[in-house]
């Protein structure tokens, strides 16, 4: 037990030190940009003022990552019927976009897949899943697997794609936060390194298991398995 709770502490302290170091970035880089218009009359404000507006985009979107994960970390949410598969279908449908932007084909497929928990927090699950596994795929003819199933006594949610060949070491790394994978991403979608890191709190926040498998063709698969409730009608 104790040494849990130190790995725990040091975990936490990883943690604090890392998002002190990524939040700090994005400040940093405004200040040199606020630094530069002051002192120097030819600078091209116009330039200035883009190049804020995307690091201030960034430090917001890991200020809302990071207070989605404190949130969902703390269980902090009310529990209600969840079908994923109806998740599934609203994730695929508002990233489609994106696919087709990246030329990558998305599939899905499976059952209905009651369980008890937040919508919204499954619903972002559900959402980094699909968005990762779009944005690390090969461009013009990747493909991306979505499928809900129904075990005995739970419900499962499957997202794959194709992709690099991944090491099982690099595979086991990829749910750490700030880990982004450099062997997988694409330049133009960093994110804020915090994908995969929210899918593991809100799957152990809802009592699930999280198993991420590295495709022997290339690419991943990540199986989400969820307590099963009865079914939704």
């Amino acid at each position: 037990m104790l040494a849990r709770l130190e790995a725990h502490v040091a975990e936490q302290r990883r943690f604090a030190a890392n998002a002190s170091h990524e939040l700090r970035t994005p400040l940093a880089i405004s200040k040199t940009l606020l630094d530069l218009a002051r002192t120097d009359p030819t600078c091209d404000t116009g330039e200035i003022i883009d190049r804020l507006h995307t690091v201030n985009t960034r430090a917001i979107d890991l200020t809302e990552a990071l207070l989605l994960l404190s949130r969902a970390d703390q269980r902090a949410f009310i529990r209600v019927p969840v079908d994923l598969s109806l998740l599934a279908e609203e994730a695929t449908e508002t990233l489609l976009p994106l696919a087709e932007r990246n030329g990558v084909t998305i599939e899905t497929s499976g059952d209905v897949t009651p369980t008890i928990g937040s919508q919204a927090l499954l619903l972002q699950l559900t959402m980094n899943l699909v968005h990762n596994a779009i944005v690390h795929n090969p461009p013009e003819h990747g493909t991306v697997w979505v499928h809900t199933g129904v075990r005995p006594r739970s419900v499962v949610l499957t997202v794959e794609n194709t992709g690099e060949r991944l090491t099982p070491q690099l595979v086991s790394t990829l749910t750490e936060p700030f880990r982004r994978g450099t062997e997988r991403i694409r330049t133009d979608h960093a994110g804020v390194g915090l994908g995969l890191a929210i899918v593991k709190t809100i799957t152990r926040a809802h009592d699930g298991t999280l198993t991420l498998t590295p495709r022997p063709a290339g690419g991943i698969r990540i199986t989400v398995e969820l307590p099963a409730a009865a079914r939704l009608t």
